[in-house]
């Protein structure tokens, strides 16, 4: 540990570890927070805020519920907070939050005032699924069926909403997160391509051909990397409406390679993600996660057929391709294992714990906290040199129907858990 630089005295939170280990092993069902409602439908997202003290509960039937965490107590139900299904909860800071929803719009709200929304956006012309932030320049970021990424400018926003363009487009739109320094936005998508804008500047809209696209490949286990170095791209079905290699010559890429010192802002790769069992196969990306370190990227696919889910960890490969023209591959597979095939139709939303070491995952009535390791180490210190099963740490079961969201605590050693039939339930540790 001292020659690797990791004793206590460089990284306390390695020794400490231990203890917090300790405490997910001891967890269990603690409470089901108590329901001011029976109209809200399945729970479709859940979201604490930054500082731990408030639990929203993004519900099927237009609501939003919120919950005081620690005591379990309601605190209040946006009854109307949009008149479709509410998809998912974003807090830009302790206080101000938005959600989005299946009626095409997007709210912002205030804690300290939620007898009103702060505005509403408007911009989608279909279901809106994912909300991002980029705290740096304080822009929005949301995704929706309609296939478009929209930039919402919060600095100059009003009670009539805020500016907003479309930054990007594309097919088959699932899931759009941006990674911890907002250097990169990754798009996955119901065809099984997941799509990476490397490089991100969001000031700057794209256009149909105005951005350079790396060439696309399927990403590598640690065993594929020798055998198959020199893969090409798959050509059919690219989620894209411009075609992959009519925009940008080799020549070109090669230059502005060279010019910026690597890809140049907001060049795009696209991947077909290895999925186990699935070679041959096609499948959707249903849900789409990021280590809270910017080391990988978690996955949550199913087959074409609905008849298999796989949880899936992929590792960011860093650095440009060692020649300009080459395929690049920015993820490798490293651990994978296949999940309970029910609710289909639903998403199953997974997460990272907040230091990145275990992963809770929606698993038939119940959930499952997963470790890349026995140990719950780091990521970075157990990457195999195949992919790897994940191990089950532990295995919590309180509800009585399909499992669809979960969530870490930011702050306290709880996770929250939603279910297709409307309970929310919380799990800490029990002595």
């Amino acid at each position: 540990g001292r020659c690797l630089g990791r004793g206590a005295a460089v990284d306390p939170a390695r020794d400490t570890f231990g203890a917090m280990t300790g405490l997910y092993g001891a967890i269990q069902p603690a409470d089901s927070v108590s329901l001011s409602t029976r109209t809200h439908g399945a729970v479709f997202n859940l979201e604490y805020s930054p500082d731990g003290s408030v639990l929203t509960v993004a519900c099927e039937q237009t609501e939003v519920l919120l919950f005081d965490p620690i005591s379990s107590k309601h605190i209040k139900t946006l009854s109307e907070a949009h008149e479709d299904c509410v998809n998912n909860i974003r807090f830009l800071d302790n206080r101000l939050f938005a959600t989005c929803s299946d009626d095409t719009t997007i709210a912002l709200w205030d804690l300290r005032k939620l007898n009103t929304k702060v505005c509403t956006l408007h911009g989608h012309t279909s279901w809106v699924k994912n909300i991002e932030y980029d705290t740096n320049t304080r822009l929005l970021v949301t995704s929706g069926f309609d296939g478009n990424v929209i930039i919402w400018d919060t600095n100059r926003c009003t009670e009539d909403g805020c500016p907003h363009k479309k930054f990007f487009h594309t097919r088959f739109l699932m899931r759009m997160r941006l990674t911890p320094d907002c250097s990169k936005m990754l798009i996955s998508t119901s065809s099984g391509y997941l799509l990476i804008l490397h490089d991100l500047d969001l000031n700057k809209s794209l256009e149909v051909g105005s951005y350079p696209i790396l060439r696309a490949r399927r990403t590598t286990s640690s065993s594929d990397i020798t055998s198959s170095g020199s893969s090409g791209p798959r050509a059919v079905g690219s989620p894209c409406h411009q075609n992959d290699s009519g925009l940008l010559s080799e020549k070109h890429l090669s230059r502005s390679s060279q010019r910026e010192g690597g890809s140049p802002r907001n060049s795009l790769e696209v991947l077909t993600p290895e999925v186990p069992g699935e070679r041959d196969r096609g499948n959707c990306i249903t849900s789409l996660q990021l280590h809270p370190k910017g080391w990988a990227t978690l996955l949550r696919c199913s087959s074409n057929t609905d008849d298999q889910e796989w949880t899936c960890v992929y590792e960011f490969q860093e650095g440009a391709p060692v020649r300009p023209v080459s395929p690049r591959c920015s993820l490798r597979l490293t651990h994978c294992i296949e999940e309970a095939n029910v609710g289909r139709g639903y998403i199953k939303e997974l997460c990272f714990s907040p230091d990145g070491r275990m992963i809770s995952s929606p698993h038939g009535f119940g959930i499952r906290l997963l470790g890349f390791d026995a140990h719950c180490s780091e990521l970075v210190d157990c990457l195999p040199r195949e992919a790897s099963p994940l191990r089950e740490i532990r295995s919590l079961y309180s509800h009585n129907d399909v499992v669809l969201t979960t969530k870490f605590s930011p702050t306290h050693c709880q996770i929250a858990s939603g279910c297709l039939s409307g309970r929310v339930s919380l799990y800490q540790p029990k002595f």
